[in-house]
């Protein structure tokens, strides 16, 4: 009974242990949980009754997102095609793919309908049409993945990218020859750095896929506008009415639009084309290789500066043999030929929308002109029969005139001739039909009147 402690006095023991014990050994922070969500996203995504729930926790409470946030979805492939939705916002995408807060700007929907292609450091930015993307050497982050326009690129990855054969950055910096050496002598392999250019990287896949989704979307929409154009016109030309007119006047401004949309993609890849150095930006995986061999180059000079002090080993020849890598490795960076390539082939299929666009247009002038023609050919003629109307109208006045000057109380010795009458309207109203003819006859001799 003496060596047992009160309840009370155990009790404050036992608090005052865990506390030294906390304070002795704290608990390692976590560290910060991944952009996923708790479950990948299967094929059934778009189906009406499919319910997401999106988040980066689990427990309870803590996957709440605070009223008036900015967090907007996303969806994320890596380079095997995995998917998965994310739900994030501006702060987490600019830590993760490293991009400036304006181009998420450009991902937005003041922007929509644009098109920019923007290279970064470490991420593409890809504006075209309504595919709002960012792409990185490793990942593709989707913006609205669930819009009814942006589902067939989504198939088209969750199709294509698991078969495309994708370049393996690991194996690839492992044979590039840095960590090889000999006597203390840096030997380059160049042709495991060929081998970089066998297959296009990540970023192209996807943005051949994106340029393929958008050229497909816009030559279907080119496609509608052809097959309703021309019965419309040719409608307008054999019957020129007010209804006709509009339905005319609605695919003009139709066609506008879409030429436009076409126009600014167009340019934008032709924008890229000009200037060699904005598609070397665009290699991703190729400057991640040089970073990963940038620093594998730094540490193995750092390691190598020790046995640099020996005296039987050159000092100067690990130098020389850094400058070689270093030579092999940038060698490259102006090589932009399979990007090249790859935008010249759509931007030959653009150009190929464009004048079926510009055909439309030429069509719908030529119908415009045509009725124009038929409108001044109709007018040209109401202007001869007003013409017409006019002599003969110039005519019966002065078969008038005389008439009345003959109704007036004036003597004359006419009035007292017996049957006179007849003889005397039937020479006024011969001498007006002679008028008639002989001012018609000028008419048609200045060319006022058509034969």
């Amino acid at each position: 009974m003496g060596t047992d402690q009160p309840f009370f006095l155990r009790k404050n023991s036992r608090r005052r242990l865990k506390k030294a014990l906390g304070l002795q050994s704290p608990p390692s922070a976590p560290p910060p949980p991944p952009l996923r969500s708790p479950e990948p996203i299967d094929s059934s995504y778009n189906n009406n009754n499919t319910s997401l729930v999106v988040g980066s926790s689990t427990g309870p409470g803590k996957g709440k997102k605070k009223a008036g946030g900015t967090s907007r979805l996303w969806m994320r492939f890596d380079r095997l095609g995995n998917s998965e939705l994310v739900e994030c916002d501006k702060s987490a995408i600019i830590k993760r793919v490293s991009i400036p807060p304006r181009d998420l700007r450009i991902l937005g929907p003041v922007f929509s309908h644009s098109s920019n292609i923007l290279a970064r450091e470490k991420a593409m930015v890809v504006n075209l049409e309504f595919i709002r993307a960012i792409v990185t050497a490793e990942e593709v982050l989707i913006l609205d993945p669930l819009c009814q326009e942006v589902l067939p690129f989504v198939d088209q990855l969750r199709q294509q990218l698991p078969h495309k054969t994708a370049v393996n950055i690991q194996q690839v910096s492992r044979n590039a020859g840095i960590h090889a050496s000999t006597g203390g002598q840096w030997l380059p392999v160049p042709e495991a750095a060929e081998g970089l250019q066998c297959e296009l990287p990540f970023e192209f896949h996807v943005l051949e896929i994106a340029l393929e989704v958008v050229c497909t979307y816009l030559d279907s929409n080119v496609a509608d506008l052809e097959r309703d154009a021309y019965p419309v016109l040719d409608e307008l030309a054999r019957n020129v009415s007010t209804k006709n007119l509009e339905h005319v006047r609605s695919l003009k401004s139709n066609l506008t639009r879409l030429l436009a949309r076409v126009q600014k993609v167009r340019d934008e890849i032709e924008h890229l084309l000009d200037d060699n150095e904005d598609m070397a930006d665009l290699y991703l995986t190729r400057k991640w290789i040089q970073n990963q061999q940038s620093e594998a180059l730094v540490g193995s000079a750092a390691s190598n500066s020790i046995s640099l002090a020996t005296p039987h080993l050159p000092r100067l020849g690990s130098n020389r043999s850094a400058s070689m890598v270093t030579g092999s490795v940038l060698d490259d960076d102006d090589d932009v030929e399979d990007l090249e390539m790859l935008l010249e082939a759509y931007f030959m299929q653009l150009d190929g929308t464009r004048n079926k666009i510009l055909s439309v247009r030429e069509y719908i002038d030529d119908t415009e002109d045509y009725v124009n023609i038929q409108l001044d050919n109709q007018r040209n003629e109401l202007i001869q029969l007003q013409l017409v109307l006019t002599i003969a109208s110039f005519a019966i006045a002065v078969d008038t005139l005389i008439a009345g000057m003959f109704g007036m109380n004036i003597p004359c010795q006419l009035y007292h001739i017996h049957g006179i009458f007849g003889y005397f309207v039937g020479s006024s109203s011969t001498g007006c039909l002679f008028l008639f003819l002989l001012v018609l006859g000028y008419a048609r001799w200045k060319k006022l009147l058509g034969s």
